[in-house]
């Protein structure tokens, strides 16, 4: 079919008509500029003109033109910026004289409009292309961004000041406006994953907006109840809810379109989506809308877009940097399929060894194992007074020491097993070959000054017992013969959590550098620095929390017990039913962890003299001649750290100071039996243990 006019002469006057009515706007691309130029944003120009941002967001595309209704203000606003932003002028470029014989044109005078001053921002910067966009880390798809805090009124705010028109009045048509105009998600984190689901946060008035309770009365559940009306509307409306059902932070989705997911994640903050703990000074009465986008949006740029608890996210994102699958060419179809992804933990859950269960999981159920199990944990540990030296008890002072995200630090270049258990008898000890080893190490006698590294309280072991390779293995560094009873191991190995350590490592390293926290400060620098960083900028310091957070969290997930009253020894439980349930790596990060605290207290006294008087996880408290560690940490005549002891830094693994006390009050706790290192922050500090 021809595109021709039947009359073309009466469609050029009716194009000339449109011009001489001011019906036809500059293209979209200069619609573009000119509002840059003059440093507004879409959402000034859609509150301006009475529309929503995703009007504006057509009209500058070339998708949509205004109404009848709005064109007349539109092309206004267009021309006002026109005069005060024209066209930057072409550079002059000499050319060469005219052939001859060919006549020289007139010179034409020029004319330019003098820009108007106005109040405006400063200009913002002329969109990148879309190859510059992703050499930056943006991805055009998800031009807002990761996530979005939704008001009562109905406005959105993503990160980078981004404000979005959100009209929904229900539920559903929130997920279909997140997914149809929103521009929310992220990209991939990895080639053969899947990108980040869109993550919308209501507030205690758009929950409210939505018809949802301001608590949920479940208090055990944490959800809404199956004939709940918010619940039906979803279930009507075709989409779907996982297993978790409609609670703090509810997954809504249909199947996918090909490779399209069709998911939104919601968090309700009136139902403490956020953990204090995690989050802290996140919530709506400390913080605006936007400076939660802020918070929750470095977060998802440096870390992952929450998906839940920090916990959660911590264990998503080890799935999102190793994929259980990649996509595999049948030799004899030539079709695509998915397989095994080499290095990940794969698409089912592996059983675990007897030792590396726990006593309620059915494969210690139903096989009635009695032989024991690996109890690789964190240090609870207590120097007896009786051990306290009258010249250590004269001390003034009792100061803690914390090590940086001390169990990241140990994921770094970490082997684990990725396949199913082995079992052998009286197997060689090899040191590099990750499982766990019956051997009995009741026989090394070390200095009781220091806690024994073989038990998570710090005591002699008694007989034989399970430990993971590293414990066995630093016994062997002693110089201790190991015989090896029995053995559980994996063919199977490989660095799974090291994509995960070097994300979290950057994030880290990253927020502590916003709050002043740098790797070049001196010591005494870096004390001072620490000593502030909380206040330099609150938002940033939620957002350290959450990242250190994640990290404890993610670790502890990968042994997550069964929850809820009524289950019954032997019985599946949810947790042990993913993937990632591997108790075993759990037990490998935990005992290179608790082997790289004794190996710093054994060259502190080697290098000081200095003895413990507490460990608590990752926390050690000396007896000192003052509250700074400063004078009572190893340095070289050169003014360097000696490497082996505690070092002070930003690095994960280095330490900083946790606080410091009265030894008087350091010798009473342990009179009374309580650990030092519980408390010796000040305010009654609780330490979280075990990851």
């Amino acid at each position: 079919m021809s595109n021709q006019p039947s009359d073309p002469l009466a469609a050029v006057d009716a194009l000339l008509a449109a011009v001489e009515a001011g019906q036809v706007l500059p293209a979209p691309a200069e619609r573009i500029r000119l509002r840059e130029a003059a440093g507004l944003t879409q959402a000034a120009v859609a509150q301006a003109l009475g529309v929503r941002i995703a009007s504006v967001q057509a009209w500058e595309e070339g998708r949509a033109e205004p109404k009848p209704e709005r064109l007349p203000a539109y092309r206004r606003l267009l021309e006002g910026l026109a005069q005060r932003h024209p066209v930057p002028p072409t550079p002059h470029r000499p050319h060469s004289a005219p052939p001859a014989g060919t006549a020289h044109p007139p010179a034409v005078p020029t004319h330019t409009p003098t820009p108007v001053p106005v109040s405006a921002p400063a200009p913002q910067p002329p969109r990148l292309a879309v190859k510059e966009m992703a050499a930056a880390g943006f991805d055009p798809r998800f031009p807002n961004g990761p996530l979005a805090v939704l008001d009562g009124d109905g406005v959105a705010y993503g990160i980078g000041g981004v404000v979005l028109d959100c009209p929904a009045t229900t539920i559903v048509d929130l997920v279909e406006w997140t997914l149809g105009e929103s521009g929310l998600g992220a990209p991939k984190l990895h080639r053969y994953g899947t990108d980040s689901d869109p993550l919308i946060v209501l507030t205690a008035a758009a929950a409210a907006k939505f018809a949802l309770p301001e608590r949920l009365e479940d208090r055990r559940g944490l959800r809404l109840p199956p004939d709940h009306p918010v619940v039906g509307q979803v279930l009507k409306a075709k989409w779907q809810l996982t297993q978790r059902g409609f609670g703090p932070w509810p997954r809504i989705y249909r199947k996918a379109k090909g490779r399209d997911r069709q998911c939104v994640q919601l968090a309700i903050l009136p139902w403490d989506a956020l953990d204090s703990r995690s989050w802290p000074g996140v919530t709506e009465a400390e913080m605006h809308p936007a400076d939660i986008a802020r918070v929750l949006g470095i977060y998802a740029q440096r870390v992952i877009t929450p998906r839940g608890s920090t916990a959660v996210s911590g264990l998503e994102l080890m799935t999102a940097l190793r994929p259980p699958t990649r996509p595999v060419r049948e030799e004899e179809t030539g079709n695509w399929t998915r397989g095994h992804h080499a290095g990940s933990l794969g698409t089912e859950p592996l059983p675990p060894a007897p030792p590396e269960a726990r006593p309620e999981h059915p494969v210690v159920v139903s096989s009635g194992w009695t032989g024991g199990f690996v109890n690789e944990e964190a240090y609870q540990w207590v120097r007896d007074i009786d051990l306290l030296t009258g010249e250590e008890a004269a001390l003034p002072y009792a100061v803690g020491l914390d090590l940086n995200t001390a169990f990241l630090a140990s994921t770094a270049r970490l082997m684990v097993g990725l396949s199913e258990p082995d079992h052998f008898v009286r197997p060689k000890f090899y040191p590099k070959v990750p499982g766990s080893w019956l051997v009995d190490l009741s026989h090394i006698d070390l200095d009781p000054r220091l806690p024994s590294p073989f038990t998570p309280t710090g005591q002699r072991p008694t007989g034989p017992a399970w430990y993971q390779t590293h414990t066995v293995a630093y016994a062997q560094e002693l110089g201790c013969d190991v015989e090896i009873l029995e053995a559980y191991l994996r063919r199977e190995t490989g660095a799974y959590l090291d994509p995960w350590h070097d994300r979290l490592k950057t994030a880290y390293a990253q927020t502590l550098a916003d709050l002043g926290v740098t790797p070049d400060l001196t010591d005494a620098e870096f004390l001072a620095a620490m000593e502030v960083h909380k206040q330099v900028d609150p938002a940033m310091a939620a957002v350290l929390s959450a990242i250190k957070a994640t990290v404890k969290g993610g670790i502890g997930k990968l042994f997550e017990g069964p929850q809820g009253a009524g289950y019954k020894d032997g019985e599946e439980w949810p947790a042990m039913q993913r993937p990632t349930w591997a108790p075993w790596i759990r037990n490998a990060i935990i005992s290179k962890t608790r082997v790289n605290m004794h190996r710093k207290l054994a060259n502190m006294a080697k290098f000081t003299g200095m003895y413990p008087l507490a460990v608590l996880s990752d926390c050690v408290v000396y007896p000192a001649v003052s509250a700074s560690p400063l004078d009572f940490l190893p340095y070289a005549e050169s003014g360097k750290p000696i490497p082996g002891a505690f070092r002070l830094g930003s690095t994960p693994g280095r330490a900083k100071l946790e606080g410091a006390q009265p030894m008087t009050w350091a010798v009473d706790l342990m009179e009374q039996g309580y650990n030092p290192a519980r408390h010796i922050k000040g305010g009654d500090a609780v330490f979280d243990e075990g990851e």
